[in-house]
Formats: C-alpha cells, sequence, structure tokens
C-alpha cells in the first residue's frame, strides 16, 4: 500500500470522526424540542423556532464559510469550525442559568455556524479526496458515522437532558410561583453539563485535527480558483440548481421528522410513554440511517446512484403514507423506518449536485451546503401545520418533500452539457 494511499485513509479516518461528532450536536436538537418547549410552556410553532435558528445559519453562513475555505484551506477552516461549535456549547451554560430562550436560540446559531464551515470544508474535501467514480460511496461512508453520532447522542445524553419529570401545565399552575421558578430553572439546567461536556470534546478534537498532517490536494482542487468563478456560473449547471432544491427539501424533510418523534411516538394514540422512553425511539430514527448508509455505501459501488436515490425516495413516500393511515405500533415503527432511506439521501444528492464542475467545486459546494436551510422551514412549516391540523397528517408535508426527491433521481440530476463552463479537473 502506498504511502499516498496510508495518508488517504488515515484523513478519512479523521474526517468521519468529524463528521460524527457534528451528527451528535445535530440530532440533540430532536431532544432539546420537547425539553424547552416544556420548560418556556411553547406550542410547536414556537419551539421550531430551535430548528429554524440551528439551520438558517446553513443559509446565512455558508458564503462567509466558503471564503473562510478559499483563505485558510480545508484543514484550518475544519479547526476553525470544531472552535466556533465548542464556543456554541459553551453559552448553553449561561442560557440554562438565565434560564433564557433567546440565549439558548443564540448559542444555538453560534454552534450551528461552526457546523456550517465543517459542512462546507470537511463534504467537498471528502469527496475529492479519492476516485470521483466512488465520491458518492465515499461520502456516504462518512455520512453513516455521522448518523452513527446521530444514533447514541439521543440515547446517551437524552435521558440527562430529560432528567426532570415534565409537569402539566394544570399541576404546574396549581404551585406556588417560587416552586414554579424553581422547577423551570432546574428543567433549563439539565442541559448544562451535557453540553459543557461537549465542548471540552469539541475543543480537545480542534487540537488533534490541527496536529494531525491532513493530505493537501493539488491546486486545482485546494484552490478551485475560488477569484476567478462565481455562483452564477455555478448555477448555470441545471443539475446543481434542482440538487439545491433537493438538498433544501431533503434536509428539511429529515429534521421535520425527527423534530416531532418524540412527540408523535409519545402520543398516547402511537406510543404511550413518556417522552424520556420516546427519547430511545430518536436513536432508533437515526440508527435506522446509519445502518442504511454502510448497506448503501455498498450498493453505490454497484447501482447508479440516481437510480438508488430515486428508489429510496419512494419508499420513504410509501412509509409516510403509512404512519399517516394507521396508529399504535404500525404508525410508529412506519416513521422511524424512514431512517432507514434517508441513509443515502444527502450525500448522494450532495456528489450528484458538484459532478464534474472542477474549479466550480467549492461554489457548488457552498450553494449545496446552504440548502441545507431547508431544515429550518420545513419543520417550521410542519409545525404551524401540527397546531392547527395535528402531528400526524402534518406528515404530508415531509412527503411532498420525498416526491420531488424521487423525481430528481430518476430525472433532474442528469447533467447536461453547459457551453463555455470550466471542463472539469481530474481528481487527485
Amino acid at each position: 500500500m502506498s504511502r499516498r494511499h496510508l495518508s488517504s485513509t488515515a484523513a478519512i479516518a479523521v474526517l468521519t470522526t468529524i463528521f460524527f461528532t457534528w451528527g451528535a450536536l445535530t440530532s440533540l436538537n430532536d431532544v432539546l424540542i420537547p425539553h424547552l418547549k416544556a420548560v418556556f410552556e411553547m406550542n410547536y410553532a414556537q419551539t421550531m423556532l430551535i430548528q429554524f435558528t440551528f439551520f438558517s445559519t446553513y443559509l446565512l453562513m455558508s458564503i462567509p464559510a466558503g471564503k473562510v475555505v478559499s483563505q485558510y484551506g480545508y484543514k484550518r477552516s475544519i479547526v476553525i469550525g470544531l472552535v466556533v461549535a465548542g464556543i456554541g456549547a459553551l453559552l448553553f451554560f449561561p442560557a440554562a442559568k438565565i434560564p433564557s430562550y433567546p440565549l439558548f436560540l443564540f448559542a444555538l446559531y453560534v454552534l450551528a455556524s461552526g457546523i456550517t464551515l465543517l459542512q462546507v470544508s470537511a463534504n467537498p474535501y471528502i469527496a475529492l479526496l479519492g476516485d470521483p467514480q466512488t465520491a458518492s460511496s465515499r461520502l456516504t461512508l462518512a455520512q453513516a458515522l455521522n448518523s452513527f453520532g446521530h444514533t447514541i447522542a439521543p440515547a446517551l445524553i437524552g435521558p440527562l437532558i430529560l432528567s426532570v419529570a415534565v409537569i402539566g401545565s394544570t399541576e404546574l399552575a396549581a404551585m406556588p410561583e417560587t416552586q414554579q421558578a424553581a422547577y423551570r430553572v432546574a428543567q433549563a439546567e439539565s442541559v448544562q453539563l451535557p453540553y459543557l461536556g461537549l465542548a471540552v470534546g469539541l475543543f480537545l478534537l480542534a487540537a488533534f485535527v490541527l496536529l494531525f498532517r491532513l493530505p493537501a490536494l493539488t491546486e486545482a482542487t485546494e484552490q478551485a480558483d475560488h477569484r476567478n468563478h462565481t455562483f452564477g456560473e455555478a448555477l448555470r449547471h441545471r443539475h446543481l440548481r434542482l440538487g439545491v432544491i433537493a438538498i433544501f427539501l431533503y434536509v428539511g424533510a429529515e429534521v421535520a421528522i425527527g423534530s416531532f418523534l418524540i412527540n408523535y411516538i409519545a402520543d398516547a394514540r402511537i406510543g404511550a410513554m413518556d417522552e424520556a422512553s420516546a427519547a430511545r425511539y430518536v436513536s432508533y430514527y437515526w440508527g435506522a440511517a446509519m445502518v442504511g448508509r454502510f448497506i448503501g455505501s455498498a450498493l453505490l459501488k454497484k447501482i447508479e446512484p440516481r437510480v438508488l436515490l430515486g428508489l429510496f425516495a419512494i419508499a420513504a413516500i410509501a412509509l409516510l403514507g403509512t404512519t399517516m393511515l394507521n396508529d399504535g405500533p404500525v404508525a410508529m415503527w412506519a416513521v422511524i423506518a424512514v431512517g432507514l432511506f434517508n441513509s443515502i439521501m444527502f450525500p448522494t444528492i450532495f456528489t450528484l449536485g458538484i459532478e464534474g464542475l472542477g474549479p466550480l467545486t467549492s461554489k457548488a459546494s457552498s450553494l449545496l451546503v446552504m440548502a441545507i436551510v431547508g431544515g429550518a422551514v420545513v419543520p417550521l412549516l410542519q409545525g404551524v401545520l401540527a397546531d392547527r391540523i395535528g402531528v400526524q397528517p402534518a406528515f404530508v408535508l415531509p412527503l411532498l418533500c420525498y416526491v420531488y426527491i424521487s423525481w430528481y433521481g430518476f430525472r433532474g440530476a442528469r447533467r447536461a452539457l453547459v457551453v463555455g463552463a470550466p471542463a472539469p479537473v481530474a481528481q487527485p
């Protein structure tokens, strides 16, 4: 095995650790939603501001993140992203001490800004670090570790955050004001130690990456001629334009489903359990995505990525239809099983979107990461729907998202020749 191959393999191992970390951080939003909903007595639409704040950061910070990558390169950008995310995690401590919902949202914004920089730098880096023919498979494997983080964080950290039992509004109103205040502080402060531990872990990981020698890509891929190409040039490519929409809808659907899982499963007609117990099932949802990504990484070497994407989206549509039309275990396990078919969607859409763009890859990557703002918009819209028609029928919104993704896989991801576009660059 060549030294270059060993270097690339070690780099991929380090990067998958980073994918794992931001997966864990993102999944904890699903635990914060029912927790802060109880702390601040909010409706679904108000509570979905958690996801709106977190994922709107991708829209607001992707272009600045792209400039950071252009200025400092992939490795330093990853280190900066980890440090910024660590600062965001630290801010949960004062937010819980007050407690203040706006400060919680600000902490999430800072945390998500760091993760945005990780997305903009790590996704294209791992896609470019090897044979372009296996880019989808390689990124899917990295995303499997991201899903592993999603899987274990709700199971291990979720019970710590949800450790203070939720008291009904009638029982809470009967308490003296001093006891009510003490109860809310106790609920809010349960997030302090978990996020303090996460902050320490992020800072340690940043130090490790700084000391680790990540292999440099060629000048054509590392620098990607940033100053000579524009977002407009990238958007001339139809498969990228449609891919931006696909990422928007996919992330929106995936996040919306995860955001409602605890409340949905806890419902007497579905799982009939308390929220702390329901949090474990969020792990099953993300765990299914993890298993699907390991399987998908192998399938993508044998099945054309566009076809597999379309088929997986059809399966997600069928499962959401099942959960909307049934109650009890059938409804519960159908919505959890959607995670299995979510598995390949993000990495496959991402690699299809940047396919063949050569020096425009960095611009395309920033646009695709900006589209993650779908995780802010779709859950908020589903929250409005849930307040009006109920949580179960509101799953029609992510169902419609998967309809578009299926079409993108079968038709929209096909590349068209763009006259005057930069020629693709051979990968290192």
